[in-house]
């Protein structure tokens, strides 16, 4: 897999790809500083051997159960032999899911890993486990609570960069015919969910010079509940309605959004004329690329995150240090710093689906090609 350059395999070590992610979380700091979390605190993950795993929805995206769930079962069992693992799904629900949290604790699940549904309402499931002595791993959306032990995700401020960076580079190169004032459009993901808050962010740091110069005219910039595909579209239908069909520029925050944003595009006749950014390298989003409907998306190598999950999950029950799975830290919103692991993201375009997704066998050549044209982005036969 190609990272900026640098030519990452399958065989180096996690460690090897995680200290990549130089740029820490919503003011982390160094993760030589980060200390370990105390095993005192977690007086039930001692010898565990019952873990808890909650994603958070399925609808909306199809990593969770595509690649998250059978990821983070295939390398729990690997890093800790023998454990059973208590499985669910909130469908985007937080109520259900606090439910879920619940059952899994009473049927002795001592170490939790959560993917939250609501970064804020989750609190209530890192409380209930640390009255019991279980510890709560956030996995790839961060809970705002400070007796979180572990978060482990992608820096996803830097994610938001990276979007929001393309966008510029293309504005600067005169690609899809962008001039100055081009009109720009954010449909942002679930204000709920703490990684669209760092999306947001990054994207913004990124593009609000060229708000500021009158090069780029924000005309839209709203958040998504629950990151809804539809009413993404409803949202892009709205827009293009009330702007006459003068959109030049979507930055979209995944690549689920980003299709039903293309269908509003395209019952316009403006699929492939507009810049649309994505996230996930979802296998549509992919595709969506190879036929120029969409510019980019961004990978993320799951496999990372789910192994750097087990690895945490496997050193609480052994009593093991930490120390050296940790990367950085992640501030909660009251401003105690998490330990975490966060790991690098990668742009992809036209010009890299081979070397990074295909690559790193994150999808099939094949599985991409299928149904679309012969030649299609230079990747398909």
């Amino acid at each position: 897999m190609s990272i900026f350059g640098q030519t990452i395999r399958r065989s180096v070590p996690l460690l090897g790809l995680l200290v990549l992610a130089a740029c820490t979380n919503n003011g982390g700091t160094n993760p030589n500083n980060a200390a370990s979390t105390s095993e005192s605190e977690y007086s039930a993950a001692q010898g565990c051997n019952n873990v808890g795993v909650l994603l958070p929805e399925s609808d909306s995206s199809a990593r969770y159960e595509a690649y998250d769930r059978p990821l983070l079962e295939q390398e729990i069992k690997a890093a800790l032999p023998g454990v059973t693992i208590q499985y669910a799904n909130a469908n985007n629900n937080a109520d259900t899911q606090q439910n879920q949290a619940d059952a899994a604790l009473t049927k002795g699940a001592c170490i939790l890993v959560v993917g939250p549904n609501d970064s804020e309402k989750a609190s209530v499931i890192v409380q209930q486990a640390k009255n019991s002595g279980v510890p709560v791993i956030a996995y790839d959306r961060l809970i705002q609570d400070p007796d979180l032990a572990y978060y482990v995700s992608f820096d996803n401020k830097r994610v938001g960069e990276l979007q929001g960076q393309y966008i510029v580079d293309q504005f600067e190169q005169g690609n899809f015919g962008l001039t100055k004032g081009a009109n720009l459009v954010m449909i942002n993901g679930s204000q709920t969910d703490n990684n669209a808050l760092l999306f947001r962010e990054g994207a913004v740091s990124k593009l609000q010079p060229l708000i500021d110069s009158g090069d780029l005219n924000l005309v839209y910039d709203q958040y998504t509940p629950n990151w809804d595909n539809a009413r993404a579209q409803s949202l892009m239908e709205g827009v293009l309605t009330k702007e006459e069909n003068n959109v030049q520029i979507a930055y979209v925050a995944n690549d689920g959004m980003a299709n039903t944003v293309i269908a509003a595009l395209r019952a316009q006749g403006m699929d492939g004329k507009v810049l649309v950014t994505g996230q996930d390298s979802t296998l549509t989003g992919v595709q969506n690329i190879l036929t120029g409907d969409q510019a980019m998306t961004i990978y993320k190598p799951i496999i990372e995150e789910a192994r750097a999950t087990a690895q945490l999950v496997a050193a609480l029950s052994k009593g093991e240090d930490t120390s050296s799975i940790v990367n950085s830290t992640t501030k909660v919103a009251t401003g105690e710093d998490i330990p975490s692991v966060l790991a690098t993201p990668v742009v992809v375009d036209q010009t890299n689906v081979k070397d990074t997704i295909i690559a790193d066998g994150f999808l099939s050549q094949e599985e991409i090609c299928q149904g679309l044209p012969a030649g299609a982005g230079n990747v398909c036969p």
